[in-house]
């Protein structure tokens, strides 16, 4: 069967070979697992773009001429703006030496006192001793995940949801448990239920240009999920990668700051060699974050944690997100420009879009047509946490290829999806 070809329904398919109905609901769900196969709703199930496509590929490197899945730019005069900065700290040997030691996950007070000036934004100010950290973003997720959630516990998360969660959490044997979304975001409603059927010991979101729909919470929101949260002894892990785009929109923290733990880092904002991971938590969760980072051996290495918090000292990296805020927008402009008069769902200011497809085509097969094209773009299903239940759209990240030749992508996949499979030769 060809990428993007539809299944029987399961009926259908149990009468044809003969089987029960129960088996061939077992049937599917196994192939659904093995990422074969993807549901998408009110549509049935399809033959997925490529077999067990893992839930890391979103964030992998491709081949592809024009890279749309990884989310990563640096800036054309960026490498002049850290060299300037960095050249008379990298020629002083006192400096050097003390990178050459092993760095600590709570680093230095003058190291946390940084970090918190810069991580502080209007409504939130950081407590330098709630600054712990960690090599990267992925690996400050991973620890604040071991710290709040022990072996089978439940975690909820966005229904779809930046999809390294997937994988962290199966590593760490705990159960990831699908949230209820609707325009504004994380349902309140829908993280009550959850927890009332079956415990929920954290929450991951995404209150901030979430990944990949775009949307931020309003201020009314994040106050009912705070409630939430405070009412039912739930924790939430925020991820704040993203929020740098949208510098004045305050952490959930910022309502419940005993019940949150916001993670951040350096790899968005300004590059992923310079990566640096963030975990800023209330003091009586510091012991068991630091213990968790030093356990997955998830601590950060000496050198790039002091290069890159002089490049917070010193203004250098406020400069470069600010420059990144505004190159993300104007690529924004492409996107709506380029996909005007379809289903698009971007935010002005993020780096990503999220294309719902016309009815004729299947994500999967409208990826395999794109991949043809040599642009690389991301189905839903890495980002559907349910499996079974898959939205027909991807995801279009905007950050890696120069501009003009990311208008160019773009046009293709509007022209794409505007004329459908059958004027490509595809199959849909």
């Amino acid at each position: 069967m060809k990428p993007g070809e539809r299944l029987p329904p399961q009926r259908e398919f149990a009468a044809d070979v003969g089987i029960a109905v129960s088996t061939a609901a077992r049937v599917y769900r196994e192939l659904r697992r093995r990422g074969l196969v993807v549901g998408e709703v009110g549509r049935g199930t399809f033959i997925r773009a490529g077999a067990n496509r893992a839930a890391a590929e979103a964030s992998t490197p491709t081949s592809s001429i024009v890279n749309l899945e990884l989310n990563v730019t640096v800036l054309p005069d960026e490498a002049v703006l850290v060299a300037r900065a960095l050249a008379p700290i990298l020629r002083r040997p006192a400096v050097l030496d003390a990178t050459l030691q092993l760095a600590t996950t709570t680093g230095t007070p003058d190291g946390r006192e940084t970090v918190a000036r810069f991580l502080s934004r209007p409504g939130w100010d950081v407590d330098p001793d709630g600054v712990s950290f960690a090599g990267n973003g992925k690996q400050a997720l991973a620890a604040a995940i071991a710290a709040l959630v022990p072996l089978g516990g439940r975690l909820g998360v966005d229904s779809v949801t930046y999809p390294i969660i997937k994988s962290l959490t199966a590593s760490l044997g705990i159960v990831l448990v699908p949230l209820p979304m609707d325009e504004d975001g994380l349902r309140p409603d829908g993280v009550e239920a959850a927890h009332r059927q079956t415990p929920l010991q954290a929450i991951y979101c995404q209150p901030v240009l979430h990944n990949p729909l775009g949307t931020t919470w309003s201020l009314t929101r994040s106050a009912e999920l705070a409630t939430v949260l405070e009412r039912n002894n739930i924790f939430a892990i925020e991820d704040h990668v993203y929020a740098f785009l949208a510098a004045d929109s305050p952490p959930l923290a910022a309502l419940t700051p005993q019940r949150s733990v916001v993670v951040d880092s350096l790899s968005k904002r300004l590059a992923p060699g310079l990566s640096l991971g963030f975990l800023i938590a209330p003091r009586t969760l510091v012991p068991s974050i630091t213990a968790a980072i030093r356990f997955g051996a998830w601590g950060p290495l000496a050198l790039p944690m002091e290069l890159s918090i002089r490049l917070m000292a010193d203004g250098t990296a406020a400069a470069i997100a600010a420059a990144k805020r505004a190159d993300a927008q104007a690529r924004q402009v492409i996107l709506r420009e380029a996909m005007a008069g379809l289903a698009l769902q971007a935010n002005p200011l993020a780096y990503h879009g999220w294309l719902t497809l016309p009815e004729r085509w299947r994500s999967e097969a409208f990826v395999t047509a794109a991949a043809q094209r040599g642009i690389a773009i991301t189905p839903a299903s890495v980002f559907a946490v349910d499996t079974g239940s898959i939205p027909n759209a991807v995801r279009i990240a905007l950050a890696s290829p120069p501009t003009d030749v990311l208008a160019r992508a773009l046009r293709t996949l509007a022209e794409l999806a505007r004329r459908g499979p059958e004027d490509w030769g595809t199959e849909g």
